[in-house]
């Protein structure tokens, strides 16, 4: 195909440029009899058609495949063609000077030839582009004379909105043909893009589905909030439409967007916030070339923080978690470079994206964070560099029924963690904590308090850079209260809440890791970090959305039933803990506490209560375990009258934020819209 290519287009381009040589000179003298002019005109061409070919060969335009070219492909050949023009008409008035009689050349024949030669050159190659167009829309006219293209809107009009409609013009086996577009920017209604005509704004998509027949409407808006992807899901539903969407820029990262990524909204598209800007570049230069190890590696959190990292070249990757499978997964995930599908499903972005990385050595370790000598021996080995600890227990109606556990995993564990890496010199240490831990009321917010005071103290007597991130519910991970709806629609109901006035904050799981990562360049030592999480959402809201995404009717085809608050849970969670001093970052995202994991006991005796924590853990005696917990975290209250204190502050009055206080050097401001007013700032609660 190559050589019967370059063949045909040279002895066009042979042919058509002789042909546009002539013309120029009967241009320029207005007469078909060029007499006097002849010697020069053979020249000229004599020239063109040896260096034209030279130039087209050299630019690589004899290498492309222009049944499908693009604009890159003409810009390639108007480059081509002005350099081998101004070539040729530099050589041939230069030459012409040295034939006998000095044979007159005019100067302006190169610049009337440029204009000839652009439409000699592109003619024939775009005319083979819009025969093959025409000879596919045929093929498929006839291979769907029983079964004609879906009409379709695309809602958006930008960047993403044309991406998609050229790639469904291009791929008319795809089976839809997009019928206009539907943009909210005045500015581009009545102009047209890609030939197809922006119609009007979404409110235009009743009227436009029942005009054009629409089998359904294409949301290509990667950067738009949730709200905006509500409102056009409740319109279309209205109208009676389906909806398909492009995922959310963080789902698109190290991407581009294709029909391939094509899905159903989900309840994460409708959460959406604004794409946090993380500073890419400080990331890849915290990462690159480090030798950097993920417990946890396995986890929601985990896995998607080890899919992030890898796109930073780190020179090894230890993964290190307790399962064999989750580890295997991630490991065969992250040397192959394709994503499973139990990812997919979770909401965690494009099954195919790219995240293999040749240059990192990627090293998966079984092993439990609870015996200090494996863990002792896994540093020595590998001497990491940089450590991301995201294993933990998490679910709180379990820690509560098996609160030994939750000590020994969440606290014993993540000390011998820290003593691991401070005696092989780790250089950073983050660790990931939850909303839970502030003011707790479950034995599972308990222990990682216990653990953001553990990596204080270490950063403290290290010197370095050991930090803390808290956030509350991710979407999608394990045990996550969206996958236990769907689950529950699937089995035709009930869908189960707690409370009908629970409220959490949600985060997909990139956008939080994200935000980790950028944490984890913002910390200096002992701050715990905490991530603004946007607006807070009713839980009985969420099962709402999640019923009506499923094609189903809440009281029709499916009830919602009210249980009543599980031990240690509460209506909110609370970012802050009262006395913490607390203020902005320079990312406006993230929330720095300077004195946040303070506590009542001292450094001294810290080691000494966790010492007889972990033993009284051990021996399984749950009243001994509260005891001993508020030794360490005294602002622990086991929610044995909270379900009722919750519902009457929820119903009866409004919580208030701690006064916020300066954080020196940052500036101090105000929290976010949705904190205003109230300490409550939802958590992992309904996991």
């Amino acid at each position: 195909m190559k050589q019967l290519r370059n063949r045909y287009f040279l002895i066009s381009d042979v042919l058509l440029l002789a042909l546009a040589a002539y013309l120029s000179f009967v241009l320029r003298l207005e007469k078909l009899e060029l007499t006097a002019h002849r010697p020069g005109f053979f020249l000229f061409t004599g020239v063109v058609l040896v260096v034209a070919p030279l130039v087209f060969h050299r630019a690589g335009v004899y290498s492309r495949y222009w049944r499908y070219a693009s604009v890159e492909e003409m810009l390639l050949l108007v480059g081509a063609v002005t350099a081998a023009v101004v070539l040729a008409g530099a050589v041939s008035l230069i030459a012409v000077q040295f034939l006998p009689g000095h044979p007159p050349l005019p100067r302006s024949i190169p610049l009337i030839f440029l204009l000839l030669a652009l439409a000699a050159t592109a003619g024939p190659r775009f005319l083979v582009r819009i025969l093959a167009r025409s000879s596919a829309r045929k093929a498929a006219n006839g291979r769907y004379n029983d079964h004609l293209p879906q009409p379709v809107l695309i809602m958006g009009a930008g960047d993403a909105g044309a991406m998609i409609v050229r790639e469904l013009q291009n791929n008319l086996h795809l089976g839809l043909e997009p019928v206009g577009f539907l943009d909210d920017n005045l500015g581009k209604h009545d102009v047209r893009i890609h030939g197809v005509l922006v119609l009007g704004d979404r409110h235009a998509i009743p009227e436009m589905v029942k005009k054009y027949k629409v089998g359904q409407v294409i949301i290509a808006m990667p950067t738009v909030p949730g709200v905006e992807i509500r409102d056009i899901v409740r319109i279309c539903d209205e109208a009676g439409v389906r909806t398909r969407i492009i995922p959310g820029m963080y789902e698109l990262l190290g991407g581009t967007v294709s029909v391939s990524q094509l899905r159903d909204v989900r309840i994460e598209d409708l959460l959406r916030r604004e794409p946090v800007k993380i500073d890419t570049e400080q990331v890849a230069a915290l990462l690159h070339g480090k030798r950097v190890l993920v417990t946890g590696a396995g986890g929601s959190i985990g896995s998607e923080l080890c899919r992030q990292i890898m796109r930073c070249e780190p020179a090894e990757l230890v993964l290190v978690g307790h399962g064999e499978n989750s580890i295997f997964e991630i490991s065969n995930e992250l040397g192959s470079g394709v994503r499973g599908q139990e990812s997919g499903d979770r909401g965690q972005g494009n099954p195919k994206s790219e995240i293999r990385n040749p240059k990192s050595q990627i090293v998966p370790v079984i092993a439990d964070i609870r015996r200090p000598d494996c863990l002792r021996a896994i540093f020595a080995a590998h001497r990491p560099e940089i450590v991301f600890h995201a294993a933990a227990h998490k679910h709180v109606p379990l820690m509560e029924e098996n609160p030994g556990e939750a000590i020994t995993n969440n606290v014993f564990g993540t000390r011998n963690l820290l003593d691991a890496a401070v005696a092989s010199g780790v250089e950073r240490f983050v660790m990931v904590s939850t909303d839970k831990a502030v003011n707790p009321t479950n034995v599972m917010g308990a222990t990682k308090r216990v653990a953001e005071r553990l990596v204080c103290q270490a950063a403290q007597s290290s010197g370095k850079p050991y930090v803390t991130v808290r956030f509350g519910n991710v979407l999608g991970s394990r045990g996550s209260v969206v996958l236990t709806f769907k689950k529950q629609i699937a089995a035709g109901g009930p869908v189960t809440v707690t409370h009908p006035e629970v409220k959490r904050y949600f985060m997909t799981i990139p956008e939080a890791v994200q935000l980790v990562l950028q944490a984890a360049v913002l910390g200096q030592g002992g701050e715990v970090f905490v991530l603004d999480m946007g607006e807070p959402v009713k839980i009985a809201d969420l099962a709402r959305d999640l019923i009506e995404l499923s094609g189903l009717k809440v009281g029709r085809d499916i009830d919602v039933a009210y249980t009543g608050l599980r031990p240690g849970e509460k209506l909110f969670e609370e970012l802050f803990i009262p006395g913490e001093v607390y203020g902005r970052t320079r990312h406006h995202k993230i929330f720095r506490t300077a004195n946040g994991a303070a506590g009542p006991v001292h450094n001294e005796d810290l080691d000494e209560a966790i010492d007889h924590l972990v033993a009284i853990a051990e021996q399984g005696d749950r009243a001994a375990i509260v005891r001993a917990l508020q030794r360490v975290v005294p602002e622990y209250r086991p929610a044995a009258n909270d379900q009722q204190t919750a519902v009457i502050g929820a119903v009866g009055g409004t919580a208030t934020l701690p006064e916020l206080k300066p954080l020196e050097p940052l500036e101090p401001q105000q929290l976010p819209a949705a904190t205003q007013g109230s300490t409550l700032a939802p958590a992992a609660g309904s996991s």
